[in-house]
């Protein structure tokens, strides 16, 4: 045979296989993708036992009533959640493909009991006990009322529709802890403008999740909308418009939403760089460049008494509106190219021996930290402030988020510093619909280290960046793909089933649908 039949023998081989493929894809089974699972929790439970048996409820009737200690966190929890359990009757799901169960119904579960062991505490913090244990026979033991919070979201999974508008839920023990204090996510509002409405349902999604911070990316190059008491003016001129903005009044009913979720509330107030809607305002705190970029901006001066100053009675006005110990200070992608056209720049580091821009940038980051260190609160930072031989506070937390992460958390944490993860949960990376397996295969251990380095990584954070999401579109990009993120750092680490996973993760769409969050589906056709 000739080169050329050959090669038509060859194209006609290797398009009969292709259409063979094709053909194979395109032949499908009827009904969902993924059958879901009926009443299993997500993040899946530290310990859990069942009979086989099940219990009955009755929507109408039941209740859940505090037996210990009793405030106003935990009051507010049992009102939602009453209506939470209540509201699963009208589950698509479940009604979809009614259980008929051949175990035994032991009795009518009229009440859900609360033992709340310990007085409350009044605000989430890094340390908050979220362990509980729970017996679906009617009772929760929980020794503070962050554990009690996870617990009743535990319940409220459980429970599913069952014939004749009664509810079901299976007799199960369970006992559970989350394996990280810190489960994040991050949102930003200043690439889009995120309305409150939005950032309250967020927190929803957050809570059926069992996330418990919120890194509030707040402010960045493009806008300003944070409306600051000492510094109104940064707003007003500063925002995309003077309706996009977050008033004192707004970020007081999202940290209070939070709180009372058990969810904490961290703003991030990105610093040296990142800053350009800050100099809308007041260019002075800004780096004049010259050469090329003359009638551009740069990043912060360092080298002006009068930024720090700036700088310092902002963070200031931070400490006092928002609660939490930690304050994000950002330090990421601070672009020498400005500092290095600037001639007072120059002269500076000239004078006072500053070798290269990394440490013009160390220096800053020095002096802020410290700033942020005499408020009593402790700062985050992004893994580029932690240049080559910084002198930050060792309480300063490095938040890892590009390049080689396990190499990078080794490095960090063997130098004592406490660590949080973000590089392989990047939520604005977008494969397909359903690319939640690559967030849930990510391990933030799985690094060379010593047990008390390890101890160091505190968790880590989904981190959904916003220019190409709005008020549109922003909720299903967060969610389903962050509930993997959840399960990573609530989990045990042996959790890896994503057979099984992918069940539970198609029921727990259908439940955040269900509950006001519109979460898209997780792995392809389905009820949902």
């Amino acid at each position: 045979m000739n080169k050329e039949g050959t090669v038509r023998v060859a194209i006609i081989f290797l398009l009969g296989n292709l259409l063979t493929s094709v053909s194979s894809i395109i032949i499908p089974d009827p009904g969902p993708l993924v059958n879901a699972t009926v009443g299993a929790v997500w993040p899946k439970p530290k310990f859990q036992t069942a009979t086989g048996n099940y219990f009955l409820i009755d929507p109408k009737k039941f209740n859940i009533l505090a037996t210990g200690i009793i405030c106003d966190i935990l009051e507010q929890a049992i009102s939602r959640y009453t209506k939470i359990i209540r509201d699963t009757v009208y589950s698509r799901l479940y009604h979809a493909h009614l259980v008929r169960h051949g175990s035994t119904t032991i009795k009518i579960l009229a009440s859900l009991r609360v033992n709340l062991t310990s007085p409350c505490e009044q605000r989430p913090h890094l340390s908050m006990d979220e362990s509980y244990s729970l017996a679906t026979n009617g009772t929760i033991i929980a020794h503070s009322v962050w554990g009690a919070l996870r617990a009743l979201e535990t319940f409220s999974q459980l429970v599913t529709p069952h014939e004749n508008q009664m509810l079901h839920v299976e007799d199960i023990y369970i006992h559970d802890e989350p394996r990280f204090p810190h489960r994040g996510l991050l949102v930003d509002t200043s690439r889009h403008y995120i309305s409150k409405s939005i950032l309250l349902t967020i927190l929803d999604g957050m809570t059926y999740n069992k996330f418990n911070v919120f890194h509030w990316h707040i402010v960045d190059d493009q806008s300003f909308p944070y409306v600051s008491k000492e510094f109104p003016e940064l707003s007003k001129k500063g925002a995309f418009r003077p309706d996009m903005v977050y008033t004192q009044e707004d970020v007081a009913e999202i940290i209070e939403y939070g709180r009372v979720r058990g969810i904490r509330v961290i703003p991030e107030f990105d610093v040296p760089g990142h800053t350009r809607s800050w100099g809308e305002s007041h260019p002075e705190i800004l780096t004049e460049c010259q050469g090329e970029y003359e009638g551009h901006l740069g990043p912060m001066n360092p080298t002006k008494s009068a930024t720090y100053k700036f700088v310092d009675e902002l963070f200031r006005e931070v400490h006092e509106v928002f609660p939490d110990q930690y304050i994000h200070i950002g330090g990421d992608e601070v672009s020498f190219e400005c500092w290095r056209s600037s001639k007072e720049i120059i002269d500076f580091m000239v004078q006072n021996n500053i070798p290269s821009f990394p440490s013009l940038q160390r220096i800053f980051m020095e002096r802020v930290t410290r700033s942020i260190m005499s408020l009593n609160n402790t700062p985050i930072v992004w893994q580029e402030a932690m240049v080559r031989d910084v002198r930050m506070p060792p309480e300063t937390v490095v938040q890892v988020w590009l390049g080689d992460w396990r190499f990078l958390l080794s490095t960090f944490t063997r130098g004592g510093h406490r660590a949080l993860l973000s590089e392989c949960w990047y939520l604005d990376h977008v494969q397909r619909g359903g690319d939640w397996e690559k967030y849930y295969r990510c391990e933030p251990l799985d690094f060379s280290g010593t047990e008390k380095q390890k101890k160091l990584v505190l968790g880590g954070e989904g981190c959904m960046w916003g220019e190409a999401v709005n008020d549109h579109n922003i909720l299903p990009r967060i969610f389903p793909r962050a509930s993997a993120i959840a399960e990573r750092l609530w989990s045990t680490q042996d959790t890896k089933d994503e057979k099984e996973a992918k069940r539970r993760l198609e029921e727990h769409v259908c439940r955040m649908n269900l509950r006001g969050v519109p979460a898209q589906p997780a792995n392809g056709p389905g009820i949902c």
